[in-house]
Order: C-alpha cells, then sequence, then structure tokens
C-alpha cells in the first residue's frame, strides 16, 4: 500500500469516530421524532442523514487526501478534500429544502406534540454529543490543515444548533401550548442551515477554482519582500513577480520568478532560489514552493550596484 502521511492516520480514527457516533444520534433523533411527532426535531434528525452520508465520504475523502503524490496524480490526491466540502454541502442544502417543505406542511396540517419531556432529552443529549465532536473536529482539522474535518466539524456543531432551536419549539409549546410554534422555529432551521449549505458550496468551489488564498497571499509577500533589494536580508535578490500559489487541499503549491544578478553563476543563484523556497514551504506548511531564475536587466539595479560583478 502506498505511504501515508504521518497525521493521515489519526485524522482516519476522527472522521471514522465521528461517522459512527453520527449513525447513533440519528436513530436518537428519530426515535425522539417518533416519540413527539414535532417538525421541529424532524429537521434536526433529516439534517442527521446528512451528516451521516457526508461523514462517510469524509472518511473517504480523508483516506484519499493522505496518500502520497504518485505518477498518476503529480499533485497529490488532496484536492478531494474540496469535492467532500461541496458534497456535504450540497447534502445540507437539500436537507433544508425539505425540512422546509415539511414545516409547511405542518404548519397548514398541525397535529398535536406528544411526550415533550422524552423527546427533550433525546435532544439534549444529541445536542451535548454533537457540540463537543464538531468543537474536535475543527480543531483537528485546524492542526492538520485537513479541510474535509473542519467542514465536517462545522456541519456538526451546526447541527448542534438545531438541537437547541428543536428544545426551544418543544419549551415554547410546552409552556404556550402554541402548536404553531414547533413549524415556525423548524423553518427557520431550515433557514439557517441551508446558509451553511451554500458557505460550504462556496469554500469548496473557491478551491476547485484555485481561488488565490489572502492568508497565503500576505505570508508569501512578505517573505519576498524581505529579501528585496540592497537592504533585503540574506540572501538578497533584485526583485521578483509572476507569483502564483493554489491549494490542493490541504497541500499548498507556489511558484514565482526571482531577479537575481546576470554576473552570478548556476550554482550561487540555485542556493538562493532553494533557501527562499524553504523559508516559503516552512511559513505556509505542507506545500512546494518553487523559484524560476532570470537575469536582472536593470541598469539602475540598487541590488546589483551594491555587488559589481568583477
Amino acid at each position: 500500500m502506498a505511504e501515508r502521511h504521518i497525521h493521515s492516520d489519526l485524522e482516519y480514527r476522527t472522521a471514522l469516530m465521528a461517522l459512527l457516533i453520527g449513525a447513533a444520534l440519528l436513530v436518537v433523533k428519530f426515535i425522539a421524532y417518533f416519540l413527539t411527532g414535532s417538525a421541529a426535531i424532524f429537521s434536526d434528525a433529516l439534517e442527521s442523514i446528512a451528516n451521516v452520508a457526508a461523514g462517510a465520504f469524509a472518511l473517504y475523502s480523508v483516506y484519499l487526501a493522505g496518500l502520497p503524490a504518485d505518477e498518476g496524480h503529480p499533485y497529490g490526491h488532496g484536492k478531494i478534500e474540496f469535492f467532500s466540502a461541496g458534497f456535504e454541502g450540497g447534502l445540507v442544502l437539500a436537507a433544508a429544502g425539505v425540512m422546509a417543505v415539511k414545516a409547511i406542511y405542518s404548519l397548514i396540517y398541525p397535529t398535536p406534540i406528544e411526550r415533550l419531556g422524552t423527546g427533550a432529552a433525546f435532544m439534549a443529549l444529541a445536542m451535548i454529543v454533537n457540540g463537543l465532536l464538531g468543537w474536535m473536529l475543527i480543531h483537528r482539522g485546524n492542526i492538520s490543515k485537513s479541510i474535509t474535518l473542519v467542514a465536517d466539524g462545522k456541519h456538526l456543531l451546526t447541527d448542534a444548533m438545531t438541537s437547541v432551536a428543536a428544545l426551544v419549539a418543544l419549551a415554547i409549546v410546552y409552556w404556550t401550548h402554541r402548536v404553531a410554534a414547533d413549524p415556525i422555529l423548524a423553518l427557520l432551521i431550515a433557514i439557517f442551515i441551508a446558509r451553511v449549505g451554500y458557505s460550504l458550496l462556496v469554500d469548496s468551489v473557491h478551491g476547485l477554482m484555485d481561488y488565490q488564498d489572502v492568508g497565503d497571499e500576505s505570508t508569501i509577500k512578505n517573505i519576498l519582500d524581505s529579501h528585496k533589494g540592497k537592504d533585503g536580508k540574506s540572501p538578497r535578490i533584485c526583485s521578483y513577480h509572476k507569483l502564483r500559489h493554489r491549494h490542493s487541499g490541504r497541500y499548498h503549491w507556489v511558484d514565482f520568478h526571482i531577479i537575481l544578478p546576470a554576473w552570478w553563476d548556476i550554482r550561487a543563484a540555485h542556493d538562493v532560489a532553494s533557501a527562499i523556497e524553504y523559508e516559503i514551504e516552512q511559513a505556509i506548511g505542507e506545500g512546494n514552493a518553487t523559484a524560476h531564475i532570470e537575469p536582472c536587466v536593470d541598469g539602475n539595479c540598487a541590488r546589483c550596484k551594491a555587488e559589481p560583478s568583477h
């Protein structure tokens, strides 16, 4: 089997745990729905179906993203993580649509809600577990730069928030006996998670379209600027241009052109390029930086004048 990244096994176990717990909570929520008949609980349970389906895809994505580059995929397999985030976003949007339809139906044809205490207890359990699990996934995802784990964690935190809304709906019905409060809260839940699904889709499209990361742009430019000119830190360059960078999942690809004195030999120029490439790679995390070397043709270049040719 192909060699995997060091951190990928921990991510895989985390994703597997999230999937198994999500499946268990799905059962809990549907039990709560069948006991109560609450539209708000139905909305929350429906989102859990999306959680489990997305969790299964996330598990595969984490495994595949952890594999190193090979002959068929010289840039690695990291972009599967963007597909995973997009798949999850699409499921969330679909679930939001079904929730909205169910909520509107319950508004038009209201039904009594039963066993409020039991339903509330089930939902409180689901809320606590999802909240803790979501926080853990985001935390581990940020450490390992796993877009898949972060997206799954955000979805679970959203699920915990919808559980809170479902509990609020049950409380309102219990204290006011206004059954309409339940589908109204369910409709609000549908609108809220639709926004989350849309956000996940946008992030996925940005990644697949190689959208320039503002944070990476600032980090890389700061490094290159620090080496530029006669007053720059060693190794000094005349200037740079054609900076480009993109993500392949958590992996960064950076390329740029650096301008060096025209009389330098190849070895000296290569050493400067390698030093700056290494500095950028250390700053951005997992990634590969490639510098293209060009001779300086600026007769007034302060960097060249500081080290005249011999």
